[in-house]
Protein backbone atom coordinates (compact mmCIF):
# COMPACT_ATOMS: atom_id res chain seq x y z
CA UNK A 1 0.00 0.00 0.00
CA UNK A 2 1.42 3.37 -0.93
CA UNK A 3 2.35 5.92 2.09
CA UNK A 4 1.10 9.24 1.34
CA UNK A 5 3.85 11.92 1.95
CA UNK A 6 2.69 15.52 2.21
CA UNK A 7 5.19 16.95 4.48
CA UNK A 8 9.31 16.11 4.82
CA UNK A 9 9.91 13.44 7.52
CA UNK A 10 10.01 10.05 8.62
CA UNK A 11 6.66 7.73 7.76
CA UNK A 12 6.39 4.79 10.03
CA UNK A 13 4.07 1.59 8.57
CA UNK A 14 3.20 -1.56 9.99
CA UNK A 15 3.24 -4.51 7.69
CA UNK A 16 1.55 -7.79 7.91
CA UNK A 17 3.71 -10.57 8.87
CA UNK A 18 2.26 -13.48 6.79
CA UNK A 19 2.14 -15.69 10.31
CA UNK A 20 -1.58 -16.78 10.78
CA UNK A 21 -1.01 -19.58 13.94
CA UNK A 22 -2.81 -22.44 13.29
CA UNK A 23 -4.23 -24.26 16.45
CA UNK A 24 -4.70 -27.41 17.06
CA UNK A 25 -8.27 -28.58 18.15
CA UNK A 26 -9.66 -30.69 20.45
CA UNK A 27 -8.54 -34.26 20.51
CA UNK A 28 -11.23 -35.90 22.87
CA UNK A 29 -14.52 -34.34 23.17
CA UNK A 30 -17.19 -37.66 23.18
CA UNK A 31 -20.76 -37.90 22.13
CA UNK A 32 -22.96 -40.08 23.93
CA UNK A 33 -26.25 -40.71 22.12
CA UNK A 34 -29.63 -42.69 23.68
CA UNK A 35 -31.90 -42.15 26.07
CA UNK A 36 -31.56 -40.25 29.39
CA UNK A 37 -34.27 -39.26 32.82
CA UNK A 38 -34.23 -35.84 31.53
CA UNK A 39 -33.37 -33.04 29.38
CA UNK A 40 -33.43 -31.04 26.13
CA UNK A 41 -34.72 -33.65 23.35
CA UNK A 42 -32.62 -33.96 20.03
CA UNK A 43 -30.08 -30.95 21.18
CA UNK A 44 -26.44 -31.63 21.60
CA UNK A 45 -25.98 -30.50 25.25
CA UNK A 46 -22.63 -29.18 26.55
CA UNK A 47 -21.08 -31.32 29.66
CA UNK A 48 -18.06 -30.61 31.99
CA UNK A 49 -18.83 -33.09 34.22
CA UNK A 50 -21.07 -35.81 35.60
CA UNK A 51 -22.67 -32.65 38.24
CA UNK A 52 -23.00 -30.98 35.18
CA UNK A 53 -25.17 -34.44 34.24
CA UNK A 54 -26.72 -34.67 37.04
CA UNK A 55 -28.12 -31.21 37.02
CA UNK A 56 -29.30 -31.09 33.49
CA UNK A 57 -30.12 -35.02 32.40
CA UNK A 58 -31.26 -36.26 35.68
CA UNK A 59 -28.32 -38.40 36.96
CA UNK A 60 -27.84 -42.02 36.79
CA UNK A 61 -31.34 -44.23 35.73
CA UNK A 62 -31.86 -47.72 35.34
CA UNK A 63 -33.74 -47.06 31.91
CA UNK A 64 -30.31 -44.95 30.88
CA UNK A 65 -28.00 -46.92 29.55
CA UNK A 66 -26.11 -43.27 28.28
CA UNK A 67 -26.07 -42.03 32.17
CA UNK A 68 -23.70 -45.48 33.55
CA UNK A 69 -21.63 -44.57 30.41
CA UNK A 70 -21.18 -40.67 30.84
CA UNK A 71 -20.46 -41.68 34.46
CA UNK A 72 -17.52 -43.73 33.74
CA UNK A 73 -16.14 -41.23 30.94
CA UNK A 74 -15.43 -38.30 33.30
CA UNK A 75 -14.48 -41.54 36.14
CA UNK A 76 -11.64 -42.28 33.82
CA UNK A 77 -10.59 -38.97 32.72
CA UNK A 78 -12.81 -37.53 30.50
CA UNK A 79 -12.89 -33.61 30.21
CA UNK A 80 -15.83 -32.84 27.65
CA UNK A 81 -18.77 -34.52 26.71
CA UNK A 82 -21.54 -33.73 24.12
CA UNK A 83 -25.21 -35.78 25.40
CA UNK A 84 -28.09 -36.25 22.69
CA UNK A 85 -31.30 -37.07 25.18
CA UNK A 86 -33.39 -39.01 22.03
CA UNK A 87 -37.21 -39.64 23.25
CA UNK A 88 -39.23 -40.33 21.01
CA UNK A 89 -42.81 -39.74 21.75
CA UNK A 90 -42.12 -38.69 25.37
CA UNK A 91 -44.97 -36.19 26.77
CA UNK A 92 -44.71 -32.51 28.64
CA UNK A 93 -46.27 -32.87 32.19
CA UNK A 94 -49.02 -30.72 32.99
CA UNK A 95 -49.12 -28.64 36.09
CA UNK A 96 -52.79 -27.32 37.30
CA UNK A 97 -55.16 -26.82 39.90
CA UNK A 98 -56.58 -30.12 41.04
CA UNK A 99 -59.89 -28.94 42.83
CA UNK A 100 -62.94 -30.03 40.44
CA UNK A 101 -66.64 -29.88 41.63
CA UNK A 102 -68.01 -32.85 43.45
CA UNK A 103 -68.79 -35.18 40.74
CA UNK A 104 -65.77 -35.27 39.69
CA UNK A 105 -62.94 -36.56 41.63
CA UNK A 106 -59.65 -34.98 42.56
CA UNK A 107 -56.85 -35.64 40.01
CA UNK A 108 -59.40 -36.77 37.08
CA UNK A 109 -59.51 -33.80 35.70
CA UNK A 110 -57.42 -32.67 32.44
CA UNK A 111 -55.70 -29.52 32.50
CA UNK A 112 -57.77 -27.64 30.02
CA UNK A 113 -61.10 -28.80 31.96
CA UNK A 114 -59.75 -27.25 35.43
CA UNK A 115 -58.92 -24.00 33.36
CA UNK A 116 -62.16 -23.56 32.74
CA UNK A 117 -63.54 -24.76 36.15
CA UNK A 118 -61.05 -22.18 38.02
CA UNK A 119 -61.50 -19.06 35.99
CA UNK A 120 -58.59 -17.02 35.32
CA UNK A 121 -56.00 -19.60 36.63
CA UNK A 122 -52.45 -20.24 35.47
CA UNK A 123 -51.67 -23.71 34.08
CA UNK A 124 -48.33 -24.91 33.30
CA UNK A 125 -45.97 -27.13 31.66
CA UNK A 126 -43.00 -29.23 32.56
CA UNK A 127 -40.00 -27.59 30.70
CA UNK A 128 -39.22 -31.47 29.00
CA UNK A 129 -40.92 -34.29 28.14
CA UNK A 130 -40.96 -37.22 30.67
CA UNK A 131 -42.50 -38.91 33.89
CA UNK A 132 -39.40 -36.98 36.08
CA UNK A 133 -42.18 -34.03 36.45
CA UNK A 134 -44.72 -35.79 37.77
CA UNK A 135 -44.22 -34.80 40.91
CA UNK A 136 -43.76 -31.41 39.81
CA UNK A 137 -45.73 -29.05 42.18
CA UNK A 138 -45.92 -25.38 41.80
CA UNK A 139 -47.79 -22.80 44.51
CA UNK A 140 -48.86 -19.35 43.99
CA UNK A 141 -47.75 -16.52 46.49
CA UNK A 142 -48.58 -13.09 47.26
CA UNK A 143 -45.98 -11.11 49.11
CA UNK A 144 -47.24 -9.18 51.65
CA UNK A 145 -44.55 -9.04 53.39
CA UNK A 146 -42.94 -5.95 51.83
CA UNK A 147 -44.32 -2.61 50.10
CA UNK A 148 -44.15 -3.37 46.40
CA UNK A 149 -44.61 -0.52 44.82
CA UNK A 150 -41.30 0.98 43.81
CA UNK A 151 -40.66 -2.79 42.07
CA UNK A 152 -44.61 -2.19 40.28
CA UNK A 153 -43.62 1.31 39.17
CA UNK A 154 -39.89 0.29 37.62
CA UNK A 155 -41.74 -2.72 35.51
CA UNK A 156 -44.30 -0.59 34.98
CA UNK A 157 -47.24 -1.95 36.35
CA UNK A 158 -49.01 -1.92 40.14
CA UNK A 159 -48.39 -3.55 42.99
CA UNK A 160 -51.82 -5.97 42.76
CA UNK A 161 -50.71 -7.57 39.89
CA UNK A 162 -47.23 -8.88 41.21
CA UNK A 163 -46.87 -12.32 42.65
CA UNK A 164 -43.95 -15.09 43.42
CA UNK A 165 -44.79 -18.64 42.10
CA UNK A 166 -42.73 -20.97 43.78
CA UNK A 167 -41.94 -24.57 41.89
CA UNK A 168 -41.04 -27.67 43.96
CA UNK A 169 -39.82 -31.32 42.39
CA UNK A 170 -41.10 -33.60 45.19
CA UNK A 171 -38.55 -36.24 43.25
CA UNK A 172 -35.07 -34.18 44.20
CA UNK A 173 -35.88 -31.74 46.50
CA UNK A 174 -35.10 -28.71 43.94
CA UNK A 175 -36.97 -25.81 44.66
CA UNK A 176 -37.00 -22.67 42.48
CA UNK A 177 -38.32 -19.13 43.74
CA UNK A 178 -39.51 -17.02 40.85
CA UNK A 179 -40.06 -13.22 42.56
CA UNK A 180 -42.32 -10.28 41.37
CA UNK A 181 -43.68 -11.90 37.68
CA UNK A 182 -46.92 -11.05 36.03
CA UNK A 183 -49.03 -12.14 33.77
CA UNK A 184 -49.30 -8.58 32.25
CA UNK A 185 -46.91 -6.97 29.60
CA UNK A 186 -44.00 -5.98 31.83
CA UNK A 187 -39.96 -6.99 32.27
CA UNK A 188 -41.11 -9.79 34.51
CA UNK A 189 -43.93 -11.38 32.45
CA UNK A 190 -44.12 -15.29 33.56
CA UNK A 191 -43.44 -16.72 30.32
CA UNK A 192 -40.73 -14.52 29.52
CA UNK A 193 -39.29 -14.94 33.47
CA UNK A 194 -39.17 -18.64 33.23
CA UNK A 195 -38.35 -19.31 29.46
CA UNK A 196 -34.80 -17.47 30.88
CA UNK A 197 -35.14 -18.78 34.67
CA UNK A 198 -36.88 -21.48 35.00
CA UNK A 199 -35.81 -25.62 34.80
CA UNK A 200 -38.39 -26.72 35.89
CA UNK A 201 -41.83 -25.54 33.92
CA UNK A 202 -43.05 -23.36 31.37
CA UNK A 203 -46.45 -21.43 30.18
CA UNK A 204 -47.79 -23.32 27.23
CA UNK A 205 -49.06 -21.94 24.39
CA UNK A 206 -52.28 -23.03 25.47
CA UNK A 207 -54.30 -21.91 27.40
CA UNK A 208 -51.45 -19.42 27.88
CA UNK A 209 -50.98 -16.82 30.30
CA UNK A 210 -54.09 -15.54 32.18
CA UNK A 211 -55.69 -12.56 31.79
CA UNK A 212 -55.30 -11.93 35.67
CA UNK A 213 -53.56 -12.46 38.52
CA UNK A 214 -53.67 -15.91 39.20
CA UNK A 215 -55.11 -16.90 42.80
CA UNK A 216 -53.23 -17.54 45.51
CA UNK A 217 -52.67 -20.97 46.02
CA UNK A 218 -54.09 -22.14 49.77
CA UNK A 219 -52.77 -25.17 52.32
CA UNK A 220 -53.77 -28.17 49.57
CA UNK A 221 -54.36 -26.33 46.29
CA UNK A 222 -50.96 -26.39 45.07
CA UNK A 223 -50.83 -26.19 40.79
CA UNK A 224 -49.95 -30.38 40.18
CA UNK A 225 -49.92 -33.34 37.62
CA UNK A 226 -53.01 -35.17 37.28
CA UNK A 227 -53.06 -38.63 36.50
CA UNK A 228 -54.45 -37.62 33.20
CA UNK A 229 -51.99 -35.05 32.49
CA UNK A 230 -49.02 -37.07 33.66
CA UNK A 231 -45.83 -36.78 31.35
CA UNK A 232 -44.07 -40.29 29.80
CA UNK A 233 -40.72 -41.44 28.90
CA UNK A 234 -41.88 -42.79 25.15
CA UNK A 235 -41.10 -46.45 24.21
CA UNK A 236 -38.09 -48.38 24.10
CA UNK A 237 -35.83 -46.27 21.35
CA UNK A 238 -35.76 -48.46 17.81
CA UNK A 239 -33.47 -47.82 15.22
CA UNK A 240 -35.51 -45.63 13.24
CA UNK A 241 -35.52 -43.24 16.66
CA UNK A 242 -31.94 -43.06 15.74
CA UNK A 243 -30.89 -42.61 12.05
CA UNK A 244 -34.39 -42.31 10.36
CA UNK A 245 -33.94 -40.24 7.06
CA UNK A 246 -36.59 -38.07 8.20
CA UNK A 247 -34.25 -37.10 11.05
CA UNK A 248 -31.73 -35.18 8.76
CA UNK A 249 -34.06 -32.55 7.87
CA UNK A 250 -34.85 -32.33 11.45
CA UNK A 251 -31.44 -32.71 13.11
CA UNK A 252 -33.02 -34.81 15.46
CA UNK A 253 -31.36 -38.42 16.91
CA UNK A 254 -28.00 -38.96 15.42
CA UNK A 255 -28.33 -35.64 13.12
CA UNK A 256 -28.54 -33.36 16.40
CA UNK A 257 -24.97 -33.93 16.69
CA UNK A 258 -25.41 -31.38 13.38
CA UNK A 259 -25.45 -28.75 16.17
CA UNK A 260 -22.11 -29.37 17.69
CA UNK A 261 -19.09 -27.77 16.27
CA UNK A 262 -16.82 -30.30 17.06
CA UNK A 263 -16.59 -33.97 18.92
CA UNK A 264 -13.76 -36.59 18.30
CA UNK A 265 -15.32 -39.51 19.57
CA UNK A 266 -19.30 -40.74 19.55
CA UNK A 267 -20.86 -43.67 21.91
CA UNK A 268 -23.93 -44.96 20.97
CA UNK A 269 -24.40 -47.52 24.43
CA UNK A 270 -27.63 -50.04 23.69
CA UNK A 271 -30.67 -48.38 24.01
CA UNK A 272 -31.69 -50.98 26.92
CA UNK A 273 -29.87 -52.85 29.61
CA UNK A 274 -27.90 -56.21 28.69
CA UNK A 275 -29.92 -55.22 24.96
CA UNK A 276 -27.47 -54.21 21.79
CA UNK A 277 -27.17 -51.54 19.73
CA UNK A 278 -28.83 -52.05 16.10
CA UNK A 279 -26.25 -52.86 13.58
CA UNK A 280 -27.81 -50.48 11.64
CA UNK A 281 -27.42 -47.76 14.16
CA UNK A 282 -23.62 -48.35 14.30
CA UNK A 283 -23.52 -48.12 9.96
CA UNK A 284 -25.12 -45.20 10.02
CA UNK A 285 -23.12 -43.30 12.58
CA UNK A 286 -19.53 -44.57 11.39
CA UNK A 287 -20.98 -42.90 8.13
CA UNK A 288 -21.73 -39.54 9.99
CA UNK A 289 -18.43 -39.94 11.75
CA UNK A 290 -16.60 -39.59 8.31
CA UNK A 291 -18.33 -36.66 7.83
CA UNK A 292 -17.38 -35.60 10.88
CA UNK A 293 -13.76 -36.69 11.02
CA UNK A 294 -14.56 -38.76 14.26
CA UNK A 295 -14.35 -42.05 15.70
CA UNK A 296 -17.22 -44.39 16.57
CA UNK A 297 -16.58 -46.55 19.45
CA UNK A 298 -18.47 -49.68 19.60
CA UNK A 299 -19.49 -52.24 21.87
CA UNK A 300 -19.71 -55.64 20.70
CA UNK A 301 -23.03 -57.84 20.83
CA UNK A 302 -24.18 -59.03 24.03
CA UNK A 303 -23.90 -62.54 22.66
CA UNK A 304 -20.48 -62.49 21.14
CA UNK A 305 -17.65 -65.32 22.17
CA UNK A 306 -14.24 -65.30 21.06
CA UNK A 307 -15.47 -68.44 19.19
CA UNK A 308 -18.12 -66.81 17.00
CA UNK A 309 -16.52 -62.99 17.19
CA UNK A 310 -15.41 -63.45 13.00
CA UNK A 311 -18.97 -64.07 12.63
CA UNK A 312 -19.89 -61.13 15.21
CA UNK A 313 -18.11 -58.73 12.88
CA UNK A 314 -19.52 -59.72 9.90
CA UNK A 315 -23.09 -58.97 11.32
CA UNK A 316 -22.11 -55.84 12.58
CA UNK A 317 -21.31 -54.98 8.45
CA UNK A 318 -18.72 -52.51 10.06
CA UNK A 319 -16.65 -52.66 6.76
CA UNK A 320 -14.53 -51.00 3.62
CA UNK A 321 -12.37 -48.00 3.96
CA UNK A 322 -15.06 -46.31 6.42
CA UNK A 323 -13.97 -48.86 9.06
CA UNK A 324 -10.94 -46.46 9.97
CA UNK A 325 -12.89 -44.63 12.32
CA UNK A 326 -13.94 -47.15 14.11
CA UNK A 327 -12.55 -49.14 17.31
CA UNK A 328 -14.03 -52.25 18.92
CA UNK A 329 -13.41 -53.43 22.27
CA UNK A 330 -14.08 -56.68 23.93
CA UNK A 331 -15.90 -57.65 26.70
CA UNK A 332 -18.27 -56.02 28.57
CA UNK A 333 -17.47 -54.88 32.38
CA UNK A 334 -18.88 -55.87 35.70
CA UNK A 335 -19.94 -53.13 37.31
CA UNK A 336 -21.65 -52.10 40.99
CA UNK A 337 -25.41 -51.17 39.73
CA UNK A 338 -26.87 -48.60 41.92
CA UNK A 339 -30.25 -49.62 40.65
CA UNK A 340 -29.77 -53.00 42.29
CA UNK A 341 -28.62 -51.98 45.60
CA UNK A 342 -24.95 -52.24 44.62
CA UNK A 343 -24.62 -55.61 42.79
CA UNK A 344 -22.50 -55.97 39.91
CA UNK A 345 -24.53 -55.81 36.89
CA UNK A 346 -23.20 -56.52 33.01
CA UNK A 347 -22.35 -52.85 31.82
CA UNK A 348 -21.27 -51.84 28.02
CA UNK A 349 -17.23 -50.52 27.54
CA UNK A 350 -17.76 -47.51 25.41
CA UNK A 351 -18.09 -44.74 28.39
CA UNK A 352 -15.18 -45.96 29.79
CA UNK A 353 -13.40 -47.01 26.52
CA UNK A 354 -13.25 -42.71 25.84
CA UNK A 355 -12.12 -41.71 29.21
CA UNK A 356 -9.21 -43.73 28.85
CA UNK A 357 -8.39 -42.25 25.35
CA UNK A 358 -8.95 -38.62 26.89
CA UNK A 359 -6.78 -39.28 30.17
CA UNK A 360 -3.82 -40.67 27.46
CA UNK A 361 -4.18 -37.60 25.16
CA UNK A 362 -4.17 -35.22 27.73
CA UNK A 363 -1.01 -36.90 29.64
CA UNK A 364 0.67 -38.61 26.39
CA UNK A 365 -0.97 -36.98 23.62
CA UNK A 366 -3.26 -37.98 20.36
CA UNK A 367 -0.30 -40.10 18.64
CA UNK A 368 0.26 -41.98 22.00
CA UNK A 369 -2.11 -45.54 21.62
CA UNK A 370 -4.97 -45.67 24.83
CA UNK A 371 -3.84 -49.32 25.89
CA UNK A 372 -1.08 -50.68 27.66
CA UNK A 373 -0.44 -51.09 31.52
CA UNK A 374 -0.79 -47.40 31.94
CA UNK A 375 -4.81 -47.54 30.35
CA UNK A 376 -6.16 -48.70 33.61
CA UNK A 377 -9.72 -49.06 33.63
CA UNK A 378 -11.32 -46.97 36.58
CA UNK A 379 -14.24 -47.68 38.22
CA UNK A 380 -14.52 -51.15 37.40
CA UNK A 381 -15.27 -54.18 39.42
CA UNK A 382 -14.52 -57.03 36.96
CA UNK A 383 -14.47 -57.81 33.20
CA UNK A 384 -17.59 -60.20 31.78
CA UNK A 385 -15.07 -62.74 30.40
CA UNK A 386 -11.96 -62.93 31.28
CA UNK A 387 -9.67 -63.39 28.42
CA UNK A 388 -6.31 -65.10 28.23
CA UNK A 389 -3.35 -64.94 25.91
CA UNK A 390 -4.31 -67.55 23.79
CA UNK A 391 -7.93 -66.31 23.00
CA UNK A 392 -6.17 -62.49 23.33
CA UNK A 393 -4.53 -63.97 19.85
CA UNK A 394 -7.18 -64.92 18.21
CA UNK A 395 -9.14 -61.45 18.71
CA UNK A 396 -6.32 -59.26 17.83
CA UNK A 397 -5.92 -60.28 14.16
CA UNK A 398 -9.55 -60.00 13.33
CA UNK A 399 -8.81 -56.62 14.81
CA UNK A 400 -10.96 -56.62 18.04
CA UNK A 401 -9.23 -54.49 20.98
CA UNK A 402 -9.34 -56.80 24.36
CA UNK A 403 -9.56 -55.67 27.95
CA UNK A 404 -7.40 -57.63 29.90
CA UNK A 405 -6.67 -58.74 33.69
CA UNK A 406 -3.16 -58.42 34.84
CA UNK A 407 -1.92 -59.48 38.62
CA UNK A 408 -0.93 -55.85 40.12
CA UNK A 409 -1.78 -53.49 37.29
CA UNK A 410 -5.38 -54.39 37.38
CA UNK A 411 -7.92 -54.22 34.29
CA UNK A 412 -6.71 -52.45 31.30
CA UNK A 413 -7.10 -52.01 27.49
CA UNK A 414 -4.72 -53.91 25.53
CA UNK A 415 -5.40 -53.05 21.79
CA UNK A 416 -5.28 -50.45 19.71
CA UNK A 417 -6.52 -50.99 16.50
CA UNK A 418 -9.77 -49.87 14.11
CA UNK A 419 -11.77 -52.07 13.03
CA UNK A 420 -9.98 -52.01 9.60
CA UNK A 421 -6.92 -53.83 11.76
CA UNK A 422 -7.37 -57.06 10.48
CA UNK A 423 -3.93 -58.11 9.98
CA UNK A 424 -5.31 -60.12 6.07
CA UNK A 425 -6.47 -56.28 5.40
CA UNK A 426 -3.38 -54.63 5.44
CA UNK A 427 -4.43 -51.49 5.84
CA UNK A 428 -2.43 -48.15 6.59
CA UNK A 429 -4.79 -47.02 9.06
CA UNK A 430 -4.18 -50.09 10.72
CA UNK A 431 -3.71 -48.47 14.24
CA UNK A 432 -6.18 -46.09 16.15
CA UNK A 433 -2.85 -43.89 17.25
CA UNK A 434 -2.51 -43.24 13.77
CA UNK A 435 -5.85 -42.89 12.73
CA UNK A 436 -7.07 -40.12 15.30
CA UNK A 437 -3.43 -38.63 14.62
CA UNK A 438 -4.48 -38.11 10.93
CA UNK A 439 -7.74 -36.98 11.46
CA UNK A 440 -6.37 -34.51 14.21
CA UNK A 441 -4.37 -32.88 11.58
CA UNK A 442 -7.09 -33.06 8.64
CA UNK A 443 -9.02 -30.72 11.05
CA UNK A 444 -6.68 -28.44 12.45
CA UNK A 445 -5.64 -27.76 9.01
CA UNK A 446 -9.02 -27.59 7.69
CA UNK A 447 -10.30 -24.78 9.81
CA UNK A 448 -6.68 -23.41 10.27
CA UNK A 449 -6.50 -22.09 6.51
CA UNK A 450 -9.99 -20.70 5.73
CA UNK A 451 -8.64 -17.28 6.20
CA UNK A 452 -7.04 -18.56 2.14
CA UNK A 453 -10.25 -18.30 0.28
CA UNK A 454 -10.62 -15.80 -2.10
CA UNK A 455 -6.75 -14.41 -1.47
CA UNK A 456 -5.00 -14.16 -4.81
CA UNK A 457 -3.52 -17.39 -5.95
CA UNK A 458 -0.29 -16.77 -6.86
CA UNK A 459 3.18 -17.49 -5.09
CA UNK A 460 2.71 -14.85 -2.35
CA UNK A 461 -0.08 -16.83 -0.76
CA UNK A 462 1.58 -20.40 -1.63
CA UNK A 463 4.42 -18.88 0.60
CA UNK A 464 2.10 -18.33 3.46
CA UNK A 465 0.54 -20.98 3.22
CA UNK A 466 3.97 -23.60 3.28
CA UNK A 467 4.72 -21.06 6.23
CA UNK A 468 1.61 -21.27 8.50
CA UNK A 469 1.15 -25.59 7.96
CA UNK A 470 4.84 -26.02 8.46
CA UNK A 471 5.00 -24.33 11.92
CA UNK A 472 1.62 -26.34 12.93
CA UNK A 473 3.58 -29.77 11.86
CA UNK A 474 6.67 -28.71 13.16
CA UNK A 475 4.93 -28.08 16.44
CA UNK A 476 3.89 -31.25 16.53
CA UNK A 477 7.21 -33.03 15.79
CA UNK A 478 8.92 -31.03 18.14
CA UNK A 479 6.43 -32.91 20.58
CA UNK A 480 7.03 -36.32 19.38
CA UNK A 481 4.19 -36.70 17.25
CA UNK A 482 6.41 -38.39 14.13
CA UNK A 483 8.91 -40.77 13.07
CA UNK A 484 12.06 -38.90 12.23
CA UNK A 485 14.96 -37.59 13.76
CA UNK A 486 14.73 -34.47 11.50
CA UNK A 487 11.56 -32.10 10.00
CA UNK A 488 12.73 -33.55 7.33
CA UNK A 489 12.26 -37.47 7.83
CA UNK A 490 9.58 -36.25 9.94
CA UNK A 491 6.69 -33.94 7.90
CA UNK A 492 6.46 -32.20 4.15
CA UNK A 493 4.17 -29.39 3.45
CA UNK A 494 4.19 -28.64 -0.74
CA UNK A 495 2.50 -25.81 -2.12
CA UNK A 496 4.12 -24.27 -5.50
CA UNK A 497 3.78 -24.30 -9.06
CA UNK A 498 4.10 -28.36 -8.80
CA UNK A 499 0.86 -28.72 -7.19
CA UNK A 500 -0.93 -25.50 -8.33
CA UNK A 501 -0.81 -25.48 -11.95
CA UNK A 502 -1.68 -22.55 -14.22
CA UNK A 503 -5.30 -24.90 -15.35
CA UNK A 504 -6.11 -25.15 -11.42
CA UNK A 505 -5.26 -21.16 -11.13
CA UNK A 506 -8.06 -20.68 -13.58
CA UNK A 507 -10.43 -22.85 -11.92
CA UNK A 508 -9.59 -20.99 -8.41
CA UNK A 509 -7.83 -23.86 -7.11
CA UNK A 510 -5.30 -23.92 -4.69
CA UNK A 511 -3.44 -27.39 -4.04
CA UNK A 512 -1.65 -28.37 -0.52
CA UNK A 513 -0.03 -31.59 -0.21
CA UNK A 514 0.81 -32.38 3.68
CA UNK A 515 2.58 -35.36 4.39
CA UNK A 516 3.54 -36.82 8.22
CA UNK A 517 5.37 -39.97 9.17
CA UNK A 518 3.28 -41.33 11.88
CA UNK A 519 4.13 -43.78 15.15
CA UNK A 520 3.12 -46.93 15.04
CA UNK A 521 2.89 -48.47 18.63
CA UNK A 522 5.09 -51.43 19.71
CA UNK A 523 2.17 -53.96 19.51
CA UNK A 524 4.77 -57.03 19.89
CA UNK A 525 8.12 -56.61 22.17
CA UNK A 526 10.73 -59.87 20.98
CA UNK A 527 13.38 -60.18 23.24
CA UNK A 528 15.76 -62.67 22.06
CA UNK A 529 17.92 -64.30 25.09
CA UNK A 530 20.95 -66.14 23.86
CA UNK A 531 23.52 -68.03 26.49
CA UNK A 532 27.21 -67.29 26.45
CA UNK A 533 29.33 -70.59 25.63
CA UNK A 534 31.85 -70.32 28.67
CA UNK A 535 35.41 -70.82 27.43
Amino acid sequence: MTTSTPYPGVYVQEIASGVRTITGVATSITAFLGKTRRGPVDRATVVNGFADYQRIFGGLSPDSTVSSAVRDFFANGGGQALVVRVAPGAVKATLARLTRPAATPVGKATAAETAADTGTDLVLVAAEPGSWANQLTAAVVYDTTMDLTEVATRLGTTADTLFNLVVTDGGTGQQETIRNVTVTGSARRLDDVLQAESRLVRVPDTPGLPAQRPKETTAGQPLAVAEADAGTDGGDLTEDDYTAPALQATHGGLYALDQADLFNLLCIPPPVAGGDTPPGVYQAALAYCVRRRAVLIVDPPGGMTVATAATALSGLRLTGPDARNAALYYPRLLQSDPAAGGRLGTFPACGVIAGVIARTDASRGVWKAPAGLDAALTGTADLAVGLTDAETGELNPLGVNCLRSFPGAGLVVWGARTLRGADQLADEYKYLPVRRLALHIEESLYRGTQWAVFEPNDEPLWAQIRLNLGAFMQGLFRQGAFQGTTARDAYFVKCDRETTTADDVNLGRVNIVVGFAPLRPAEFVILQIQQIAQA
